[in-house]
């Protein structure tokens, strides 16, 4: 004879059920608490009704300012193309172009709108340039992208503090100038700037009178550089 297994009262096994449920349930309630919890970024002005009100375009200039060849970038600290070139290429560009004199570089804020994250991180570097540290900012930045962009986190304050602090800035006054968005129209007259040169991706690089949208390798870029001083060097000796 086969022993036949029974089953359990239907009452034992509802309240298992119900047990689960309740777990399940309360798992819920806490995921729910612990997002409304998380910080969130304070709002910021991306867009004004008129551009022409903002004033002129500033940048962020690196070398002489008369340098034979000037240099613009539009980029958005965001951008992954932007990172790689920053991270790769830029050393270069500066050590062995813009150190030596052949030319000046200018970079303007193109902060894109599916990226969330990059007006806040203009805006950080906005607030380091106010204490000389732009170019430091913007390396930190372009370096630790994968730290703070918008897949990372809804909020990346806490992560520029933590640069500020690194490059040993005032950081009590940096916090003072971000929470408070000193730049934002700043930020956005070098957006601007772009939108006038009809920019429609970043990174954009314009060298002399040539816009070349999209990363470009260093020997492509020392080769532009070069292009554009023959014209320039013309012109000096006339």
């Amino acid at each position: 004879m086969v022993a036949t297994r029974r089953k359990p009262p239907a009452r034992q096994s509802n309240a298992r059920f119900l047990t689960a449920l309740g777990l399940l349930a309360a798992v819920g309630v806490i995921a729910i608490v612990y997002v409304m919890n998380q910080p969130k970024a304070p709002p910021i002005a991306t867009t004004v009704a008129d551009p022409a009100s903002l004033g002129p375009a500033k940048g962020y200039l690196l070398g002489k300012p008369d340098a034979p060849v000037q240099i613009i970038e539009f980029a958005d600290f965001e951008c992954p193309a932007c990172g790689n070139f920053a991270v790769v290429t830029e050393p270069d560009v500066r050590k062995r172009i813009v150190e030596t004199g052949e030319a000046s570089y200018h970079y303007y804020d193109f902060p894109l709108p599916m990226h969330k994250n990059t007006w806040f991180a203009s805006e950080a570097a906005a607030c380091a340039n106010d204490q000389g540290r732009f170019w430091e900012m913007h390396d930190r930045l372009f370096q630790g992208q994968d730290q703070w962009n918008t897949q990372a986190t809804g909020n990346p304050s806490s992560i520029f503090e933590g640069y500020a602090k690194d490059l040993g800035l005032d950081v009590d006054k940096w916090r003072a100038c971000y929470t408070s968005q000193a730049h934002v129209r700043d930020i956005q007259a070098n957006k601007a700037e772009g939108e006038r040169r009809k920019v429609s991706q970043t990174p954009t690089f314009v060298i002399g009178d040539k816009e070349i949208p999209g990363v470009i390798p260093y020997d492509q870029f020392k080769a532009l550089v070069d292009s554009a001083a023959v014209p320039a060097k013309r012109v000096a000796t006339k």
